[in-house]
């Protein structure tokens, strides 16, 4: 495509031109071209680059009424250039290897990014797509060829300044001591070279700045978990997020156990221990200024200790319930149960399904100034000013069971236990339901029957089931739907039978299925809604346990009772046009056999 006369070839876009170019394509009205042009600049208005400048202005094109982002701006730049439109994930881009291929002054310089480098080509993303001038001597350096594509100026300025900025720590952390990473400390598989390894200092400056970046990175993608897995020459860092891993980056080895120890001593663990595993916790605070809370875990393993951040947000505690995808009937049941006097509430699930996010928001709406709500947690997810929290410490004997049994002596209202593990535990919480207080807890099994079968297996006489628990909700987290991008499709008839069996519904009408598009960074998914099963213990369930029912008969009468399943509960989230068939049968039990009984 030949070059539009408008923009000067071989030259920076300039913003008079382009406004004259916009205009004269019919994409903004000439009288906004010239006001723009003349129009009063700040000094940071005056550094932004005019496809930048022009997408702030929010003008609306008067050929079809859309706005004028810099999406747009850049396809239409790409059509008069012949260059494709490249979108910076950083997520998909090995930061290490795009920072070999040229110098941050020669990227700065140029304004270009290297966004992709393989054997094959170099891809190249620029902010000046008419100005070719360091192409040669680049290509001649790289022994490559290159591919260029246009990407957003603001993202090349800013990914430039990280990507090379983390770069330079990694570098200056592994060399600045002479660190060698062809073996690593506290790994099972040392070898002689061990003796000339220096570890790098956790409060050396670029090790600190590493951190600073890994838990910025974590907070703007939106990431609940940072994982660091040490492997024996290079570590994975790798963020879940939606409930699933992504790869960031790969550090050297020493690097890491580095970065492992700076986070040990924000969250002031041992950090000469490193054979047995520890907990801690860090407060950080987002770009935006919230607060966050880190649960750090560590863990022994045959290359060093793999540690997990758990990022916590203190936003959920004031989500509503409809937020959290509790709403309608299931939430009227469950209010219905955590707002009695006394009684046993029980939430189930397996780890990261959302069991604390739900007990969380539970207590804070009950947390008035006229109950004393306390818990007993291992460890403490959040702090929270409401609730009086205790931390279950073992070695000192401070256990779930003595716990609670201490804080029967405190005239609590609420008691919420961390987990149900074992007898003793499961004891004092019908203790102190059978004293007149609430007690809300969690216990991993997969469905809401087979928690009460698990009490029974725990040693707790049915009689004590009967007279105690209030009822059981088991939840799973659904990925949900990107909204800007969920296109029509078609379903499985079979399959929809099989989700909801024993029930008959009809198919949905109109279902949806994942694209992918930038707001979801091309995943089709954005953020996580729960989906509930929900068992009350009513005079049938009752009777149910004292003939001692196993958990599939206690699910058949929990369903003919009103029980809805997990699988019923992810077919209203697929008719609600939230989620796919694909992520309900993903997360909810596989088991067809019970549905269908």
């Amino acid at each position: 495509m030949s070059e539009p006369q408008t923009l000067s070839a071989g030259k920076p876009i300039d913003q008079g031109e382009l406004l004259d170019a916009l205009a004269a394509d019919g994409l903004i009205d000439a009288a906004d071209a010239r006001r723009l042009r003349y129009a009063p600049r700040t000094r940071e208005g005056v550094a932004r680059h005019p496809v930048n400048f022009v997408a702030d202005q929010q003008l609306v094109s008067p050929a079809d009424a859309r706005p004028l982002g810099v999406e747009r701006l850049l396809g239409w730049l790409a059509q008069r250039t012949g260059q494709a439109v490249y979108h910076i994930d950083p997520l998909r881009i090995d930061a290490a290897a795009v920072t070999a291929v040229m110098s941050f002054a020669f990227a700065k310089r140029h304004r270009i990014l290297a966004v992709e480098s393989t054997a094959a080509e170099v891809v190249i993303a620029g902010a000046e797509p008419l100005v070719s001038a360091w192409e040669p001597d680049l290509a001649r350096t790289l022994k490559r060829p290159i591919r260029r594509v246009i990407a957003d100026p603001a993202d090349i300025d800013r990914y430039a300044v990280e990507f090379y900025s983390l770069a330079k720590s990694v570098s200056g952390a592994s060399g600045a001591r002479g660190v060698q990473t062809t073996a690593g400390l506290a790994n099972f598989e040392q070898l002689v070279e061990l003796g000339k390894l220096k570890d790098p200092d956790a409060n050396d400056q670029h090790i600190v700045s590493i951190v600073d970046w890994l838990l910025q990175y974590a907070f703007d993608q939106r990431a609940s978990d940072i994982h660091l897995e040490p492997r024996r020459e290079l570590a994975n860092v790798r963020f879940r997020i939606d409930g699933i891993l992504h790869g960031v980056y790969q550090l050297p080895t020493p690097v890491a156990m580095a970065v492992t120890s700076r986070l040990k001593i924000l969250g002031r663990m041992d950090l000469a221990e490193k054979r047995r595993p520890q907990d801690g916790r860090v407060k950080s605070r987002t770009p935006a200024g919230s607060e966050i809370e880190l649960r750090l875990s560590t863990l022994p393993t045959a290359f060093g200790e793999k540690l997990v951040m758990r990022i916590f947000d203190p936003e959920v505690l004031v989500r509503s319930f409809a937020d959290l995808g509790l709403a309608d009937e299931d939430h009227a049941q469950w209010r219905g149960m955590v707002e009695q006097p006394h009684g046993i509430v029980l939430v189930t699930g397996p780890t990261g399904s959302g069991k604390t996010t739900t007990l969380y928001s539970t207590l804070k709406q009950l947390a008035t100034a006229e109950v004393n709500v306390s818990t007993i947690e291992d460890p403490i997810e959040m702090v929270e000013p409401a609730f009086n929290q205790v931390q279950v410490q073992h070695g000192i004997g401070l256990d779930f069971a003595s716990g609670v049994r201490a804080l029967l002596r405190q005239d609590p209202d609420i008691i919420m236990i961390g987990e149900i593990r074992d007898r003793e535990t499961a004891e004092m919480a019908v203790q102190a339901a059978l004293t007149g207080h609430l007690v809300l807890s969690t216990l991993h099994t997969n469905d809401s029957p087979s928690a009460i079968t698990r009490l029974l297996e725990l040693g707790i006489p049915s009689y004590l089931i009967r007279a105690t628990v209030l009822g059981v909700m088991a939840q799973r987290l659904l990925r949900i739907l990107c909204p800007h991008c969920k296109v029509p499709a078609a379903i499985d008839e079979e399959v929809w039978n099989r989700l909801v069996a024993p029930w008959k519904a009809k198919p949905p009408a109109t279902v949806y299925a994942a694209n992918g598009c930038l707001e979801c960074r091309n995943t089709g998914f954005s953020g996580r809604q729960g989906i509930y099963e929900i068992l009350r213990v009513d005079t049938a369930v009752q009777r149910a346990v004292r003939e001692g029912c196993d958990s599939e008969e206690l699910r058949l009468i929990g369903m003919r009772a009103g029980m809805k399943t997990l699988r019923l509960a992810g077919a209203r989230k697929i008719a609600a046009g939230l989620t796919t068939l694909e992520e309900v049968l993903r997360v909810a039990p596989m088991d067809n056999s019970r549905d269908g009984a």
